[in-house]
């Protein structure tokens, strides 16, 4: 299984900062989030950075047992 980092609101969302989960892409690793979790963390972890391994990442990218995908919302200040 593929490690799912989470900050910010989409942590809140889910009521976890990590948690494991399968799939073969980074797609499918995010389909199965927005399923465990719901409505409301999909709508927040639609608008996030997706980050694969430290690097920026693309729903299509292949993912293993020791990748680490991170959703990264976004940031507002001033």
């Amino acid at each position: 299984m593929t490690v799912l980092r989470l900050f910010a609101s989409v942590r809140v969302a889910a009521g976890t900062g990590k948690v494991d989960v399968s799939g073969e892409t980074v797609g499918d690793v995010l389909a199965a989030a927005d399923e465990k979790f719901g409505q409301e963390f999909a709508g927040i972890a639609a608008t996030c950075r997706v980050w694969l391994n430290g690097e920026s990442a693309a729903t299509t990218d292949a993912v293993g047992t020791d990748d680490e995908i991170a959703l990264l919302p976004p940031v507002s200040g001033g």
